[in-house]
Formats: structure tokens, C-alpha cells, sequence
């Protein structure tokens, strides 16, 4: 497995496991912290050994967004270049939904501006009472259309609520985040990894196939065009898994009740 600089990575069986680890900077995304998870995200399409994701970060923040000190330092020579260094940054979102792979995101503190898009890109967000998000882009002077938020927001609470927020900068508590739906469940920091470790393994259930397959359909049916696109892409799905050799073993594991064990 790669070595990263910025990112702690462990495999768990099928899960991996990624943290975020630049704690004295509530993780924030410099640029080699955003390669790496570019990186790592991209190259999930291909692996078949990782069934699940599971994001954090270190310390007391999942990710307070772009490291702007850095970014002080660095600056681009020209538009062309600074368009590359956006779209550097907007492709970990882009990988992340494009990964078959189902990411569980929990969010502990600050996940403000890209973090904030990190967290939205997750399958399923699980937080502690501290989480605080926001679109912070705006507070600095630049839009708060980035890293994908403008997609994700309206779609998840709603066009009023995502106006709100978005044309504010306002932090959006833990307790509002799980009224909107954007959490499932809000737990204490000592119960957060236990939450993740639960989901996880309810997915594990699934077949390999039939657990990549949801996440697609689900992906597609955001934008779908009407239900017999969708119920197109569910019967094609169904017709998939009940094709697949795992299909067997989820029947037996179901009526033997024990845990399934997939190839």
C-alpha cells in the first residue's frame, strides 16, 4: 500500500479506513493533502478488495477546508494554471462519487468549505456533537459554488435552506445538520469509531456486487430524468446480482442466519 504524508490509511478486510492527519491544521487541505486523497480516491475505482470507506480526521476537525496560509505562499502564474489547481481540488469530490466504493464520513468539529464538500460526497455522515459546517468559500471573498457544494446542498435539504446557508456562510450545528438529514445519527467523540464500525458491517451484508450496484443507481437516480429511467437501472441491477455466484451465499447466510461469506 502507498505511503502517504498526510493521510493514514489502514485496511480492516474489505474496509479502509482514512484519516486525515494534519491535526495541528484541523486537517486543513494543503496541497499535498489534496493530491493525496485525489490519489487515493481515483484508484478506488479499480480495487475490488475495499468494499466500504471510512473518512475521518485527526484531532478535534474532520477538515477545515483550504489551507490558506499555504495557499498565500504558493499562488499561480496565470488563469490556465490556477484552472488546474481548481480542478486539482474539485476532482477529489468528482473521484469520490465516481468510486464504487460506499464512504462513511465522520465528522468530528470543523468541516468547513472543502471540508464541508467532503462530508457532502460521503454516502453517510455520522457526527459527533461538536460537528460545525459551512460553505466558508464566501466568507473569503470567493463564491460559495465550490468543490461541489452548489450540487450537493440543494439536493440533500433543499434550494431555500442551501440559499441560506450558502449565501451566508453561516455554520450549520450538528443538531440542525441531522434535522436537514445531512446526518444520520449525532454520537459522543468515545462512540463515533463504534457508530462507523456498525454501518460498516451492516453493509458487509450485502454481496460485493450488490453493494457497488446501490451506490451507482443511487448516483444516477440524483439526476435521473423520471422513474422508468431509474426502475431501468434498478431492474438492470437485480438482473446483475441475481447473476452473480455471491447471490447464493446472501440466499443461505439469510435463512442459515450467520454472517455471509462472499468471494
Amino acid at each position: 500500500m502507498r505511503e502517504y504524508e498526510h493521510l493514514l490509511v489502514r485496511k480492516e478486510g474489505a474496509v479502509l479506513w482514512v484519516t486525515m492527519n494534519r491535526p495541528d491544521q484541523l486537517n486543513a487541505l494543503n496541497p499535498k493533502l489534496v493530491e493525496e486523497l485525489r490519489s487515493l480516491f481515483s484508484e478506488l475505482y479499480w480495487r475490488r478488495d475495499v468494499r466500504v470507506v471510512v473518512l475521518a480526521g485527526a484531532g478535534r476537525a474532520f477538515c477545515a477546508g483550504l489551507d490558506l496560509k499555504e495557499r498565500r505562499t504558493g499562488g499561480y502564474n496565470s488563469v490556465s494554471e490556477h484552472m488546474d489547481g481548481q480542478r486539482g481540488i474539485s476532482e477529489i469530490v468528482m473521484a469520490m462519487r465516481r468510486c464504487p466504493q460506499p464512504i462513511v464520513a465522520l465528522v468530528n468539529g470543523a468541516a468547513c468549505g472543502g471540508g464541508f464538500a467532503l462530508a457532502l460526497a460521503s454516502d453517510v455522515r455520522v457526527a459527533t456533537p461538536s460537528a460545525r459546517m459551512n460553505a466558508a468559500f464566501i466568507r473569503i471573498g470567493l463564491s460559495a459554488c465550490d468543490v461541489g457544494v452548489s450540487y450537493f446542498l440543494p439536493r440533500m435539504v433543499g434550494a431555500s435552506i442551501a440559499a441560506e446557508f450558502m449565501l451566508t456562510g453561516r455554520f450549520m450545528d450538528a443538531e440542525r445538520a441531522r434535522e436537514l438529514g445531512l446526518f444520520s445519527r449525532i454520537v459522543e467523540p468515545d462512540a463515533l469509531e463504534d457508530e462507523g464500525r456498525a454501518l460498516v458491517k451492516d453493509m458487509l451484508n450485502a454481496t460485493p456486487l450488490g453493494l457497488r450496484l446501490t451506490k451507482d443507481v443511487l448516483n444516477y437516480a440524483v439526476d435521473a430524468q423520471g422513474l422508468e429511467s431509474v426502475i431501468a437501472m434498478e431492474d438492470r441491477n437485480q438482473v446483475l446480482c441475481a447473476r452473480d455466484d455471491n447471490y447464493k451465499e446472501g440466499i443461505a447466510a439469510f435463512f442459515e442466519n450467520r454472517p455471509p461469506n462472499y468471494s
